[in-house]
This record gives C-alpha cells, sequence and structure tokens, in this order.
C-alpha cells in the first residue's frame, strides 16, 4: 500500500493503529512508532504507577488493539502493514515494565534493545510473525520482543 492510497487518519481506528500518525511518517515506520512511545513512557515514568493498576489496562489496550488491527486489517486486505505502529507501542510499554523508570539513559538502552528484537524477530517472535494472521499476529511479535528487551536490559543495567 503506497502513501497515496493509505487509510484516512480521519478513521479513529487508523489514527489508533498508526499512533496517532507516527506510523505513517517515512522510512522505517516502527522506529517512528517506538520513538513516539518514548515521551508517554517517560511521563508514566515519573509517576511509577504500580503494577496492580498499570498491567491490568496494558493487557486491556493489548487486547483491544489485537481485535481493531483484525477488523481493519481484514476490511484493507493487509497483512500486518508497516503503519500499523501500535505493536510496536505496546512491545515498548512491555520492555519498559522491566525498567519503570524516565531516566532517558536507561530509555535510550531500552529502545535501542527493542528495535533490535523487534527487526531479529528472535523466536516464538518470529512464529507469531510469520503463522500467527491478522491481530494477534501483528500484536504479540511485538510483545514477545519487549519481552526479550526488558530481561536483556536486567543483565545489562547491573553494569550500568
Amino acid at each position: 500500500m503506497n502513501e497515496a492510497n493509505r487509510p484516512s487518519l480521519k478513521r479513529l481506528d487508523i489514527l489508533f493503529l498508526s499512533f496517532f500518525g507516527s506510523g505513517y511518517l517515512p522510512v522505517a515506520p516502527g522506529t517512528w512508532g517506538t520513538l513516539a512511545t518514548l515521551p508517554f513512557l517517560y511521563g508514566i515514568g515519573r509517576f511509577n504507577p504500580p503494577y496492580f493498576l498499570f498491567i491490568p489496562l496494558l493487557i486491556i489496550v493489548t487486547i483491544i488493539s489485537s481485535f481493531v488491527a483484525e477488523i481493519v486489517q481484514k476490511e484493507l486486505k493487509l497483512h500486518d502493514p508497516q503503519w500499523i505502529v501500535i505493536d510496536e507501542v505496546l512491545g515498548m510499554t512491555t520492555a519498559w515494565l522491566f525498567i519503570r523508570t524516565h531516566n532517558l539513559l536507561h530509555l535510550t538502552i531500552l529502545f535501542v534493545l527493542f528495535r533490535f528484537f523487534d527487526i531479529v524477530k528472535v523466536w516464538p517472535a518470529s512464529y507469531f510473525d510469520q503463522k500467527v494472521q491478522h491481530g494477534a499476529g501483528t500484536i504479540l511479535d511485538d510483545i514477545v520482543s519487549g519481552i526479550y528487551a526488558g530481561l536483556i536490559y536486567l543483565v545489562i543495567a547491573r553494569y550500568i
């Protein structure tokens, strides 16, 4: 799907899936979507919400995202289009659960780790990306990449 026939950002579902249009930025939309997540995580990190509130909210948003992505992808006859970056937002947020800070150095390290794992797609992320169709597959590979990034961050954090 080229730029000329992308769905309109006037549609709330498209605005949501593209994380306020960040997925429409040229070259590496997944990176832009992940970058657009950082101010949100920085702000949340300043308040340090308790896990018992934040994790259920993240799960609810993940489920909603999966359903919305499935509906839109079926409607537009697409499989995981690049402009859908809500999966990167959720994956980066999952990774952030391992650090829960607003420290810019730590967020930057986590960003690099997440993008690495999101691009490389270490199993089972590759399985979800290739074998699970539509919404769930679109979202779950990034959740797994976020878990990998968070775990590796915990190892690296011992030395910084």
